[in-house]
């Protein structure tokens, strides 16, 4: 199709291959919710699959002009759930008025942007299926001690449950990637808050992982000051440190 070439400006790579769309659709798992949001649909192939399933009510949306013409062609039965725009742009309160999943083949350059809109919509968004560079798939399932374990591991598994469901390989694209890419299934938990200051438990996050390679004692200097670092917990690296442990920091400093 015409707009493939224009789609690889944005950073994206478009599935090619049937049993793989198949797969992807077939891993959301989301109980008690109608409506599935799909990120980045280009050439519908993950489309035709989602409107087979008469459990969900599809909307798409696309930036491409080109793809977007072309997917009111290939479904009309969604002309009126096919939206044309920038995904990290749109409310998503105005178009879903409860909670819904989101499905996708992600655009490798804002992949981890669209994660941290999803937990800016934590309490929309049930489940999250997506395909994503596979260094970023590791990133994102990564526990505790992992040298890839980092921000967005911590604030991802802070409210979901995140798992690696399969890699993929290039040639199943068009254009192919230079890397492997890989499919992972993010679920909503049942922590409703954090039982600490939310806003501080993510600067004290960040804060640390800026420094990684440094003892906690150092690299949260900023927050310490006269206060009592004797616990072992402060003789540690962030990425040793559990959702769990960073709340208990959290609660330490404020």
């Amino acid at each position: 199709m015409k707009f493939i070439k224009a789609k690889k400006r944005l950073g994206q790579h478009f599935l090619n291959d049937k049993e793989i769309a198949k797969k992807i659709v077939e891993s959301l798992k989301a109980k008690n919710i109608s409506k599935v949001l799909e990120i980045g649909a280009g050439t519908g192939v993950l489309t035709a699959f989602l409107i087979k399933n008469m459990n969900y009510e599809t909307t798409v949306i696309e930036l491409d002009e080109e793809a977007v013409s072309y997917l009111y062609k290939a479904f009309p039965q969604i002309n009126n759930r096919i939206l044309s725009g920038n995904f990290l742009r749109i409310d998503l309160k105005k178009i879903f008025s409860e909670k819904f999943a989101i499905i996708g083949n992600f655009p490798y350059n804002i992949s981890s942007q669209i994660l941290f809109k999803v937990l800016e919509n934590k309490n929309q968004v049930v489940e999250l299926v997506g395909m994503f560079q596979k260094e970023v798939a590791e990133r994102i399932s990564a526990k505790p001690g992992k040298k890839v374990y980092g921000i967005l591991s911590v604030f991802l598994k802070a409210f979901y449950d995140v798992e690696y469901l399969f890699t993929v390989d290039a040639d199943v694209f068009i254009p192919p990637p230079k890397v492997k890419s890989a499919v992972v299934r993010i679920t909503r938990n049942n922590v409703e808050n954090l039982e600490c200051d939310e806003k501080l438990f993510f600067k004290v996050v960040k804060t640390a992982f800026n420094q990684r390679r440094k003892m906690l004692r150092n690299s949260l200097k900023i927050f310490l000051k006269d206060k009592d670092i004797s616990n072992k917990i402060f003789l540690k690296r962030p990425e040793q440190l559990s959702v769990e442990d960073f709340v208990f920091l959290t609660k330490f400093i404020q």
